[in-house]
């Protein structure tokens, strides 16, 4: 019963599809539990650049089975225009992913209500993708969701969502403003979508169990990160998901016990998107290196990402809440050339050392880093492949953050491409 879950530490952008893809080259099933089409996986094969929204990273293996859970919230429309986009590329995708029955679905006027919610918000904003995510996830905690399973029901479909458009409309109208959607258009539509998704709405609960009785290698993904969580995350400045550990129990249908590893994704230093407290952000020319030599803009959104120097505080609190078994260090490469590099090992607020990281936003936003210091590297680990190659500072500061963790680093990525990776450890 071999499985291993693969996800974010941090503000999210951590790398993540990458080392997905990596290990879907020993699995037989990946699995993707949480989140929308408001991810956002790059992975890099053969030069060539793939940008992945709401399916699995890795449906880039045409022999291996994808799956969407039910954790997920699903727009039908952006789905069939990301299998579109892969099937144009030559990718493989029709048996190989299915789509679970109970994921949600992201509807039109949870898009209008979204947008025109954060426009009256002004300055004080969430920062969301405006994708419709939050206003369907709220939906489903009310018990008036709209599921995958319904598009095969026409008549039951049309009863759900035109009860649900009727208070969508009032809202829209009487409290923001805006002009009200059409039942009748929204029916057609997406009942063209139900055609094209039929062949993939599956059982996927059953599929990911059967796979695991089978012994088979199941790889369990997720989107975002973990101080982005609902529940662990920097709330309200998170998304609208379980995206820590727990998640993949009630987004997959799995037991806890069929979890065997756990692999958290730490990019070398640290980076958010959108509103919300940020302790170690810089504002100074090595933050702006870190924004141009990363790369760091938004997959999704192309907005870009802040950034700031390694978070210990924050790194402690993920490990602590999804019982890390491993750490995959991400963008070690773009630290080259640095004459200092430091580490956040606690916080001051209010005239007291903190340690441990604030629940509450509003005290984190008072917190100031606490730094240690490091020499830089001159030489280059881009690409290398072997541990010893690395510079000798580059290989003492991968062994601080593995000794302030207490976790043991398996994987290293020197590079966007698929083979720029050091692997000290297999997962399966």
């Amino acid at each position: 019963m071999p499985s291993a879950l693969v996800l974010g530490t941090q503000w999210g952008d951590e790398g993540k599809g990458k080392l997905v893809d990596f290990l879907t080259e020993s699995a037989h099933v990946v699995a993707r539990y949480q989140g929308g089409h408001n991810a956002g996986h790059t992975v890099v094969v053969n030069g060539r650049k793939f940008v992945l929204h709401l399916l699995p990273s890795g449906i880039l293996r045409s022999d291996k089975l994808s799956i969407i859970g039910n954790g997920t919230v699903v727009d039908p429309r952006c789905l069939i225009e990301e299998i579109d986009g892969l099937r144009a590329e030559g990718l493989k995708v029709d048996e190989n992913l299915l789509l679970s029955k109970g994921a949600h679905l992201i509807m039109p006027y949870h898009m209008a209500i979204e947008a025109a919610a954060e426009k009256q918000l002004g300055d004080k904003a969430i920062g969301t993708t405006l994708k419709g995510i939050g206003p369907a996830y709220t939906d489903k905690y009310q018990r008036t969701g709209v599921k995958v399973a319904d598009l095969l029901m026409p008549e039951f479909f049309m009863e759900r969502m035109k009860k649900n458009l009727e208070f969508k409309n009032m809202v829209l109208e009487r409290i923001y403003g805006e002009k009200p959607l059409d039942a009748k258009a929204i029916f057609d539509e997406y009942m063209a979508y139900a055609e094209r998704l039929k062949p993939h709405i599956a059982d996927t609960d059953v599929a990911i169990n059967r796979a695991l009785d089978e012994g088979k290698n199941v790889l369990f993904e997720g989107a975002q990160g973990t101080l982005l969580d609902i529940d662990h995350g920097t709330y309200p400045f998170v998304t609208s998901s379980s995206a820590a550990a727990g998640g993949v129990c009630t987004g997959l249908g799995v037991a806890p016990t069929r979890v065997n590893r756990i692999v958290g994704v730490v990019k070398a230093y640290t980076t958010r998107v959108g509103s919300g407290p940020f302790p170690t952000e810089l504002f100074d020319s090595v933050g702006e290196m870190l924004q141009q030599k990363g790369g760091e803009f938004g997959a999704t959104t192309g907005r870009p990402r802040r950034c700031g120097w390694l978070d210990m505080v924050a790194l402690r609190h993920a490990a602590m809440i999804n019982g890390l078994t491993g750490v995959a260090i991400t963008k070690l490469d773009i630290l080259d050339g640095l004459d200092e590099i430091k580490i956040c090992t606690s916080y001051q607020c209010d005239g007291k050392k903190v340690e441990n990281f604030p629940s509450d936003a509003a005290m984190l936003e008072r917190c100031v880093p606490q730094y240690e210091s490091f020499p830089g590297w001159k030489g280059s680990t881009s690409g290398l492949n072997d541990f010893g190659d690395l510079p000798e500072n580059a290989r003492k500061y991968l062994k601080t953050i593995e000794e302030m963790l207490g976790v043991e680093i398996q994987l290293i990525s020197t590079g966007p491409g698929r083979e720029e990776l050091i692997s000290l450890k297999e997962q399966f």
